[in-house]
């Protein structure tokens, strides 16, 4: 029998749907969408077109829209079709469901009240923007989006200046250049990063350099599309001077010198009296 006109066994599917090349899309992926008794997706026009694309036709079933602002009231409308024994298919607007994405409470929710829950791999602009980067890829952290403000966003990479791997962010292009100026005070300028720029589109892009080389150019251009930003690991070497007066005068902005103190000894991994002792330094000189 042809996958296509078989029956799905009643549960949830999380289907991956193409980042920008509609070909992209995986074989099972158009079988279950083809196959299941409902559909619900973040972007119902996207997941039309595409299914238009590869001829698959939506017929008489259902295909619900299910994102942020409705989950809560839609989400128990996609359970009872689940206790009433269909098949569900979830779609992401782009990508793979869960990563930045409603589809989490959903898929938790399905799991919860004891139904399968199935996921049907593919595309993934986080892992994409991996692979051209150029930075190692053996251990990585997606952290998603950062804070809007810069007082908390350099609080959150603070956070993550100690991972032992490649960051990968995601980020709006009106905020780019801000993100890349923070990251680079934070982090240090020299630190190697990746810009990745609507990826498997017409206009792809991928630039690399230094945290403060990116954060020159971002500043210098207008951004347009989706971005990923990834950051290399950090040299775990011996910290230079220079490095811990701009992580304490970074600090120093928004906390007290004993807190900035703690903050910094703790990022760089190094003993708090010297560090304090610095930080007492530098405020004093800022008065």
């Amino acid at each position: 029998m042809n996958p296509v006109e078989s029956k799905l066994t009643p549960g949830l599917y999380l289907i991956a749907t193409p980042i920008g090349a509609a070909r992209d899309i995986t074989l099972r992926a158009l079988d279950i969408l083809a196959a299941a008794d409902v559909l619900a997706a973040e972007d119902t026009r996207s997941l039309r077109k595409l299914m238009d694309i590869h001829g698959v036709a939506l017929g008489e079933r259902l295909l619900i829209s299910y994102h942020d602002h409705n989950a809560i009231k839609v989400r128990p409308r996609l359970i009872a079709a689940l206790e009433a024994g269909k098949s569900v298919v979830y779609a992401s607007e782009a990508g793979t469901p869960m990563i930045s994405d409603p589809g989490y409470d959903l898929a938790r929710a399905t799991v919860a009240a004891g139904h399968m829950l199935i996921s049907a791999p593919g595309p993934s602009a986080a892992v994409t923007a991996l692979t051209l980067s150029g930075l190692p890829a053996e251990r990585f952290f997606f952290a998603g989006f950062l804070p809007n403000s810069s007082t908390k966003r350099k609080s959150a990479i603070r956070e993550l200046a100690k991972v032992p791997g490649t960051l990968i962010l995601y980020e709006s292009p009106r905020r780019t250049a801000a993100m890349l100026k923070d990251a680079a005070e934070v982090l240090g300028g020299d630190r190697p990063a990746a810009l990745c720029r609507e990826l498997t589109k017409k206009f792809e892009e991928v630039l690399r350099g230094t945290l403060a080389e990116l954060a020159e150019q971002a500043a210098e251009r207008t951004l347009k599309g989706e971005i990923v930003v990834l950051v290399g690991q950090g040299d775990s070497g011996n910290v230079r001077e220079i490095d811990i007066d701009r992580a304490l005068q970074t600090a120093l902005e928004g906390h007290s010198v004993r807190d900035a103190a703690d903050m910094v000894a703790a990022e760089l991994g190094l003993k708090r009296r010297p560090v304090y002792q610095r930080a007492l330094e530098l405020a004093k000189g800022a008065e």
